[in-house]
């Protein structure tokens, strides 16, 4: 698709041409465009194109005949003291004996109906000549710049176009990005800011803010594509969202106008940003007026904000509190005077005037030989009719914005050919003409106004840049109410600050929202996310548009709107809310917990029962019971069970380096003690009944010597494996970080040893239950056999359930099944060895009996 400038071109010069060519022979005016001017002879000629009328009229090409004259509608009070202030810059030029001395500057100004097509037309006009020129004198324009034009396209149409010849144009309010291409606009400059500063400082106020949903709307040309898309660059480097881009132009059928209507209504989004130039945003602000849609935010941007045609009551119905950025205004006091001195009576022929006078007026001039292109009113005036008490703001020359470029654009041009023209002082006081004012070449003038710095009379500094900009500088502009009018209320600035970065300010006491006085309107599409959750796009939307997820067990949040949750360090675990970070609990068995002071209850209740059991044992030591079970080993007996019911106590409480050595190495010695007991037990009662057959001496070999040798060399094996253990891989106290707490405990170190231990232990046990076994039908009354059988039963069952349940239980209750392993086990062999005995000493004493004991009736 081509673009407006290039589509313009072609119709341009391949249907209507107007140009000075030169031929071998001569160069000769092919064609020639009547359009109405503004015109002043002087020595050297400017030349100035302006939107007088908004709306050019469509008109049919046959290709037949030559096109019928261009007809626009629409008259433009705005455009039209635009200029004024162009001749009004001309005239104090011409009277200021310092610029320009002693040479007159004219102009030609020209309307471009705010057509491409047309501003294309007034340009050609502009550079060719008026007559016919002579055979030998060279193809030149006539204009030594231009003045133009307002709108970014139809700027781009003639800056391409005139680029080539070198002519200079200067423009007052193009701001598209596009034309600081020099590479393609070597001889543009203007006066009003680029739009690349206008997207940064709407970007900075859409952060200021905090609004993250927004729509656009963008007028169909130069203007208002690139100028939505620089913002859309900027935004978007700041998390922005354009939820939808609407498209419109004054020239739009009225289905397209209600079609972005439409979207308007259908979207969520509460501010919207117009990036549209006031002719083309006017149909639109009449259809949302007309529907009622009062709810949105509108971000303007300089093309509109401060356009007096949409600044009525009724339109601020629905664009009431509008912001946005204009250029910085000043005061033209004798403006005011040049302004009330318009009369169709002065200057019969000058175009546009009659146009003027019917519109404030309000009746057409006596001069007028045909009713005007405006709006036609059949009352005709009477030649009395004045200016003198128009309040109009026509007239108010205190704020002037757009004009005050058209000021600058016009001085620039002046200040440009004054150092072009005189180059040397002859004498003090007086300059010295070097060029002459017929040969002044069009380029020149561009060198010139690429180096032209001047300060103005008002005190700013007017220069361009190496891409022909002027400086960035903007007033925040805010829609409000007043006494009935629509003010233009500055609550702002953006501009470079001393630190050459661009800087906001804002006084949002000042501003009135659509929403109310100090309520700012929300614009996101979801609601940002709270402490503790972090944002889930939803499939198919923007990334504005999320829901908000709780965090992980383990991760944080502690800011609002989080994309992700931050995972916490290995000591710690985030709290409920999942906003902070908390240290984990430090998980082991204490004695201060209800399992803890249970477990070393019975531990201690287990130890006083063998400790007490002793104590009877060796009162009763010379009674037959206590004699024929061996009281040494007994003895022995109770006082390793006294010691593995003390050994829980070094699994329980906070476990370090020396406990966790001395609980699994104590552990394994007393109940390698305990098991050596009862095996040399179980060998005792087996030798002693086997005794008893004819020829059988072993029971003379097997006395208190050998039993103490069985028990100690079964201990020795025992002790010297938890050596080895505590010196090649000793038990530590190790630290496992499991979800919301830290398990204290200790590491076996090496699992080899620490089974080791076990399986001696089920060794002996082993051993000591196959013997036991054997002899569990000797006759005997008391046959201790049975009951070290059982014993073994109870041992052997424990520990072999012990293995799945400590590698299965989490954390404390590992070691609470350890402790209960102990004391089952410990509590088996106790009961079902002294049991009996003491039932006999203290329940049934007349069973104390050698007799009974024997098994002899």
């Amino acid at each position: 698709m081509l673009s407006d400038h290039v589509w313009t071109k072609r119709v341009m010069l391949g249907s209507l041409p107007l140009l000075c060519i030169h031929t071998v022979f001569a160069c000769e005016l092919l064609g020639r465009f009547d359009m109405p001017s503004l015109f002043k002879a002087g020595d050297v000629m400017i030349g100035g194109i302006f939107p007088v009328f908004n709306k050019q009229e469509d008109s049919s090409a046959s290709f037949v005949k030559e096109p019928d004259k261009v007809k626009c509608a629409g008259f433009d009070l705005r455009a039209f003291r635009w200029t004024q202030v162009m001749m009004f810059a001309i005239d104090e030029i011409n009277k200021d004996s310092s610029l320009l001395p002693n040479v007159s500057l004219g102009y030609r100004i020209l309307d471009s109906c705010a057509s491409p097509t047309n501003t294309l037309r007034a340009a050609l006009t502009l550079v060719s000549s008026p007559e016919e020129i002579e055979p030998t004198a060279p193809c030149l324009p006539t204009i030594s710049a231009l003045i133009a034009e307002s709108g970014s396209s139809q700027s781009l149409a003639v800056a391409g176009t005139l680029g080539p010849f070198r002519v200079p144009m200067v423009s007052y309010f193009s701001t598209c990005a596009c034309l600081s291409d020099k590479g393609k606009y070597p001889t543009f400059f203007r006066t009003i800011p680029s739009d690349y500063h206008q997207a940064k400082a709407l970007a900075a106020l859409v952060k200021h803010f905090g609004w993250t949903w927004i729509g656009a709307i963008q007028s169909d040309n130069d203007y208002g594509r690139n100028g939505v898309q620089a913002f859309t660059e900027e935004v978007k480097k700041l998390g922005v969202c354009i939820a939808f881009v609407g498209t419109v132009l004054r020239t739009y059928p009225s289905s397209k106008i209600l079609d972005v209507v439409d979207m308007i209504k259908q979207s969520t989004v509460q501010v919207i940003l117009s990036f549209v130039p006031e002719g083309d945003l006017y149909p639109l602000m009449r259809e949302v007026v007309r529907q009622n849609i009062t709810h949105i935010q509108w971000i303007a941007s300089e093309a509109w904000i401060t356009a007096a045609r949409p600044s009525t009551p009724e339109i601020y119905s629905s664009f009431g509190g509008a912001i946005g950025f204009v250029v910085r205004k000043m005061a033209i006091p004798k403006l005011r005077h040049f302004l009330m001195g318009i009369s169709p009576y002065t200057d019969r022929k000058a175009a546009f005037v009659s146009d003027f006078w019917e519109k404030m007026v309000g009746c057409r001039p006596l001069s007028a030989s045909e009713p005007s292109v405006s709006e036609r009113s059949s009352k005709t005036c009477t030649g009395a009719e004045t200016l003198v008490d128009s309040q109009d703001l026509f007239f108010n020359v205190t704020q002037l914005r757009v004009s005050y470029n058209v000021y600058k654009a016009v001085y620039a041009v002046a200040h440009a050919l004054h150092h072009l023209i005189f180059c040397k002082k002859e004498r003090e006081g007086t300059m010295r003409s070097c060029v002459n004012l017929s040969q002044i070449q069009p380029n020149e003038v561009s060198d010139q106004l690429k180096t032209v710095h001047f300060i103005n009379q008002f005190g700013e500094a007017v220069f361009f840049d190496e891409n022909g900009d002027p400086p960035a500088s903007y007033d925040v502009i805010n829609w409000q109410l007043r006494a009935g009018q629509v003010q233009h209320v500055t609550v702002g600035q953006f501009g470079l600050a001393a630190n050459q970065a661009y800087e906001l300010s804002i006084q949002e006491d000042s501003i009135v929202w659509r929403t109310g006085k100090l309520v700012i309107p929300v614009a996101v599409c979801s609601q940002i996310c709270p402490v503790g959750t972090r944002k889930a796009q939803i499939k198919g939307k923007s990334v504005c548009c999320f829901d908000c997820i709780p965090c992980a067990d383990g991760t944080i949040a502690n800011a609002t709107g989080a994309a992700d949750c931050s995972p916490c360090p290995q000591e710690y675990w985030s709290n409920d809310g999942r906003d902070q970070c908390i240290l984990k609990t430090v998980e082991f068995l204490s004695y201060h917990e209800p399992m803890g002071i249970a477990l070393t209850m019975v531990s201690l209740l287990g130890a006083c029962l063998s400790f007490a059991t002793m104590l009877v044992f060796i009162h009763y030591k010379d009674t037959p019971v206590v004699k024929a079970s061996n009281s040494e080993l007994s003895s022995l007996l109770l006082f390793s069970l006294f010691l593995c019911f003390l050994c829980p106590l070094t699994f329980i409480g906070r476990p370090t380096a020396w406990t966790c050595m001395l609980r699994h190495t104590a552990f394994g010695v007393t109940f390698a003690l305990c098991i050596s007991c009862m095996l040399g037990k179980t060998i005792v009662v087996v030798t002693a009944f086997r005794a008893t057959l004819p020829g059988n001496s072993v029971a003379g070999k097997f006395g208190p010597s050998q039993q103490r040798i069985i028990v100690c060399s079964c201990t020795v094996v025992q002790i010297f494996i938890c050596v080895l253990w505590l010196n090649l891989n000793p038990p530590y106290r190790d630290f496992r970080y499991s979800h919301r707490k830290i398990v204290l405990e200790c590491n076996t170190g090496s699992e080899t040893a620490f089974y080791a231990v076990l399986g001696y232990i089920g060794i002996l046990a082993g051993i000591c239950l196959v013997l036991a076994f054997l002899a569990r039908k000797l006759p005997d009354n008391f046959n201790e056999a049975k009951f070290i059988t059982f014993s073994m039963l109870i041992f052997c069952a424990v520990w072999i359930t012990f293995i799945p349940a400590y590698v299965s239980s989490p954390g404390k209750f590992t070691v609470a099944v350890e402790i209960f392993a102990i004391l089952s086990s410990a509590f088996g062999l106790l009961i079902c060895i002294f049991a009996p005995k003491c039932y006999i000493l203290f329940i049934k004493p007349e069973k104390n009996t050698k007799k009974h004991v024997m098994g002899r009736n």
